[in-house]
């Protein structure tokens, strides 16, 4: 009987240990085995495996059980270096001080997007009536548009935190918010030559401010639209 390579693999049926795991062929077969690397032939990816015996073998997709195969597909090798969200000015004010609106209450914000192209912050506080009307308007923008280019941060100029909270839960805003305490230190590092609220100054990550978008949210979504 003639002994292929696949034969070879899922008759050596082992548990799995560090660094192997279980795969499964296209005919129910199971053996544990350590994914080295994918390369591609004829179109279809193929994957070469270590097995516990340290012999190799090379399976491809077709091979392979349906989900297996789109975990051939999946596969990133770990020794390939990972692409970062690019570093931007604002990281080292914003990181680690930033807000979320949770049900009603402000919240430490550990999700927060680093944009690839844009941060837009909002300059605003819940006294300020004109504020008060303008803000559903960038709600349902940003609800809209948020897209990995672009992510709005709020800079308030409230007096105390439950104002601030009292404010964002009202108008349901979805976007983080620099913490109270933080924002002279904000305002003070990064002049944005506001002189008025609100005001939606638009900042590439390197920090050059592109100006007020209050009254261009169309150019905007023009501006942080994706590729």
């Amino acid at each position: 009987m003639k002994i292929t390579a696949i034969s070879v693999a899922f008759c050596l049926t082992t548990l799995a240990h560090a660094g192997y795991e279980t795969w499964i062929s296209a005919d129910g077969r199971k053996a544990s085995m350590d994914l080295v690397s994918v390369t591609d032939a004829d179109g279809e990816k193929v994957g070469n495996f270590r097995m516990k015996n340290r012999r190799t073998v090379s399976l491809k997709a077709s091979e392979l059980s349906s989900e297996d195969a789109k975990r051939l597909a999946e596969w990133v090798d770990p020794n390939t270096p990972q692409e970062s969200a690019p570093a931007s000015v604002f990281d080292e004010v914003l990181d680690g001080d930033l807000v979320r609106l949770d049900g009603k209450k402000l919240k430490k914000c550990d999700d927060a997007t680093h944009p690839a192209k844009y941060y837009v912050f909002y300059y605003t506080a819940s006294w300020c009536p004109p504020c008060r009307a303008f803000t559903p308007s960038l709600v349902k923008w940003y609800n809209d548009n948020k897209n990995e280019n672009v992510e709005i941060v709020l800079i308030t100029s409230d007096r105390n935190e439950k104002a601030m909270e009292g404010y964002a839960a009202e108008k349901k805003m979805p976007w983080p918010q620099l913490k109270l305490s933080k924002a002279k230190i904000f305002k003070d590092k990064f002049n944005h030559g506001v002189s008025g609220i609100p005001s939606v100054m638009v900042c590439d990550i390197d920090g050059k401010l592109l100006g007020n978008y209050r009254s261009k949210l169309d150019d905007l979504t023009e501006l942080v639209k994706e590729d």
